[in-house]
């Protein structure tokens, strides 16, 4: 659960976000600018944290009343070889922080570091990836923890992502969106039994602003407390849409398995945030769309 330093929301100096032409990281920024505090973001083009000066690099920006929100990854991790080198990125990062002391560091992680068997998800969950994704944020979770010191470290899980500029495709409202932009059959794993919760990256950069604003450290799930099987989610797109798609299902491969989560401290530590519900979301993301053809 979080704890805050600040009560009362309190904009930092200047924060500086890590990864910032990523999915997330755009998204942070452009809400951090948006209620007006100060950011700064560094793209590997900035500090690429595989380069060998990339802890020299680093301190170069870093200043002791600075925020860091760290969200460089090479995501979704896939192979051994990408795990090796996201935990080198970090461990890049760490080096730099052993350096210097900031205000608070923020790491945007995944509800991946959670086992599949855990159906209702808390902050106090067991910690047991069972993929290399998960395997990677535990890990780089860990590794933070080991050197932030007495600086105030908030950990955020967010659930499975959606929005315009999501850039991986992955199953679920992101790819389901594409296929019906091209008039093209959804196909499902199964019949799409699984239930998710589904959340909205905007939702997260609130979140995030939020947790700047407080101070806050400690853990946080972020996750609407509603799920949907993906057969749902795709006949809600598809019903938005006005276009005849044909949702259709597969021979099943795997298991089913459902992920739900108790938000609990989300509004114990936030009770005047309200997350954007998944119709909603997918009705924003598409208008947002049309906009951005029109």
């Amino acid at each position: 659960m979080l704890k805050h330093v600040n009560e009362k929301p309190i904009h930092p100096s200047r924060v500086i976000v890590l990864g910032s032409q990523g999915f997330v990281g755009s998204h942070v920024i452009r809400e951090l600018v948006t209620i007006g505090i100060n950011v700064l973001g560094l793209s590997r083009n900035q500090v690429n944290l595989l380069d060998s000066e990339a802890t020299s690099n680093l301190l170069k920006y870093l200043r002791p009343e600075d925020a860091l929100v760290v969200v460089s990854a090479l995501a979704p991790c896939k192979n051994n070889s990408m795990l090796v080198d996201n935990l080198k990125m970090v461990q890049a990062l760490g080096a730099a922080l052993e350096k210097t002391t900031l205000s608070q560091v923020v790491y945007i992680s995944s509800d991946a570091v959670y086992a599949d068997e855990v159906v209702l998800a808390t902050e106090s969950s067991n910690v047991q990836p069972s993929t290399l994704h998960g395997m990677m944020h535990s890990a780089r979770e860990l590794m933070l923890k080991t050197v932030v010191g007495k600086t105030p470290f908030a950990i955020l899980r967010p659930s499975l992502l959606y929005g315009l500029s999501d850039p991986h495709n992955g199953y679920g409202p992101n790819r389901f969106r594409r296929l019906v932009e091209e008039n093209k059959t959804i196909t499902l794993f199964g019949e799409g039994e699984e239930k998710r919760d589904h959340i909205f990256v905007e939702d997260v950069a609130k979140i995030v602003s939020l947790v700047l604003q407080h101070r806050s450290q400690g853990i946080l799930n972020i996750a609407t407390g509603g799920s949907y099987s993906f057969r749902e989610v795709a006949e809600m797109l598809v019903s938005q849409s006005g276009n005849s798609i044909q949702v259709q299902g597969t021979l099943r491969q795997n298991p089913i398995t459902h992920r739900h989560f108790d938000i609990t401290n989300c509004y114990k530590a936030f009770p005047h945030f309200h997350y954007t519900s998944l119709k909603e979301g997918i009705f924003q993301m598409m208008c947002n769309r049309i906009m951005e053809t029109a």
